[in-house]
């Protein structure tokens, strides 16, 4: 899997002023395609590396899937080291983070949960898939990377050639890998976690605010300690470590794509000042803004 087919993705701007302005339009943040399938397929906006993501979840079925370097990805606070060649299945509201420190070649394909809805197990309305191996995953890894490059060649008639893959690999996801028993204890957390997205939207719709515990609660008309107790026990982290993560994922995504001062950027995305956001992003990225900056302009002079 590691000879032709990796041309595509190999693929880099001709010449660095290129590769900038293409930074400069947030074009690795682009889903593609924009419309007209039934699913998102991108590149993983952490493939230069010195990238983490916080814990997170949402309602779509994810595959990850590695194709060149490695990472580590946490499903429900389990390590998973993924090699080139290795993918993970995440189900609906898993949560997970991923901790990408080497440049690596990574394509992720979103599914919406509900292009599964005549797969839930009988009575519990909900579906898992297992993250253990199958003799399958060669051909999984196949099928992402052929609709990956289908796409980014965009030959005539690629949009049925992309859909025959992405069914074909919907067929062997519920024939092969989807779970046909779930225990109680699984649905309950899965509930949990989906209140707790309707939350979770919330606060990145509006993580530029002064969003307290208290606030947010009102909101939902729960009480400040319940949504509390639900961070922790459901999400495993709490109220204020992931209204920060949401700030520094979007305060990064600025900061890595503009030439806007660290105070600037702070105050947008919601930090009180430039020394607060420059302890989280040292937390989360492992050096200071400064020193990121310093590599950019190393990389493209």
């Amino acid at each position: 899997m590691k000879d032709r087919n990796y041309d595509i993705m190999n693929a880099k701007p001709k010449n660095k002023v290129q590769e900038r302005s293409s930074y400069m339009d947030f074009e690795h943040e682009l889903i593609i395609p924009n419309a007209g399938f039934p699913f998102k397929l991108f590149q993983f906006e952490g493939k230069d590396g010195r990238y983490v993501r916080e814990k997170h979840w949402h309602r779509s079925i994810e595959i990850f899937a590695v194709f060149e370097g490695n990472l580590t990805f946490y499903i429900n606070e389990e390590k998973n080291k993924l090699q080139a060649g290795e993918f993970v299945l995440l189900n609906s509201n898993e949560i997970h983070s991923i901790h990408s420190p080497n440049p690596n070649k990574t394509i992720v394909l979103q599914i919406p949960l509900e292009l599964f809805e005549k797969y839930y197990t009988e009575g519990n309305q909900f579906l898992l898939f297992s993250h253990k191996k199958r003799e399958q995953d060669i051909e999984v890894m196949k099928l992402v990377e052929v609709m990956y490059e289908g796409i980014c060649n965009r030959e005539i008639g690629y949009e049925w050639k992309v859909q025959s893959n992405f069914f074909q690999l919907v067929y062997i996801l519920v024939t092969k890998y989807r779970k046909e028993e779930i225990s109680k204890e699984a649905v309950k957390i899965y509930k949990k976690l989906d209140k707790l997205s309707t939350i979770t939207s919330y606060i990145r719709n509006n993580y530029k605010d002064d969003l307290t515990l208290e606030s947010v609660a009102e909101v939902f008309s729960y009480s400040p300690t319940y949504l509390s107790r639900m961070f922790q026990k459901y999400a495993k982290t709490n109220y204020k470590a992931y209204l920060q993560s949401v700030r520094i994922e979007y305060a990064f995504k600025e900061f890595a794509n503009t030439n806007h001062t660290v105070s600037d950027i702070a105050l947008k995305h919601g930090f009180p000042n430039s020394k607060a956001f420059s302890k989280e992003f040292q937390k989360a990225y492992g050096l200071l803004p400064s020193e990121y900056r310093k590599r950019q302009k190393n990389a493209i002079d």
